[in-house]
């Protein structure tokens, strides 16, 4: 079964996308701020993260670098998950490592569709 890991500060963001995603299949794991996604990578090892950029403690930008310059860790797909849609945010999750961009406000479909591409 394949391990998905959502970031999001919000109890609803993380609540739909959990029910979205094990309702086909993969188990999933939450944080609610980049501290607790990194101690979530390191115990569960996932194959996917779905990342919020707006974050207390640990923004997604830096959790995002710490994960990708990680000898361990760099190869799991990320994907921000966020309400900053702009082009100098999309250009700046590439820079640090992130596969792909989701705004936030997102319909179940997109994750679906995001997890199925990286999960091949």
């Amino acid at each position: 079964m394949k391990k998905i890991l959502v970031v999001d500060d919000s109890q609803t963001i993380l609540h739909e996308a959990r029910d979205a995603l094990e309702r086909v299949g993969y188990e999933v794991f939450t944080a609610s701020n980049g501290f607790e996604a990194i101690t979530q990578i390191t115990d569960h090892h996932p194959d996917l993260v779905f990342l919020d950029i707006v974050m207390p403690k640990l923004d997604g930008y830096k959790t995002c670098s710490l994960v990708k310059n990680n000898e361990t860790y760099k190869d799991i797909p990320v994907v921000m998950v966020s309400s900053m849609t702009g082009l100098f945010d999309r250009v700046k999750g590439r820079l640090v490592g992130a596969e792909d961009h989701i705004n936030k406000a997102f319909v179940k479909q997109e994750l679906l569709d995001a997890a199925q591409k990286y999960l091949r």
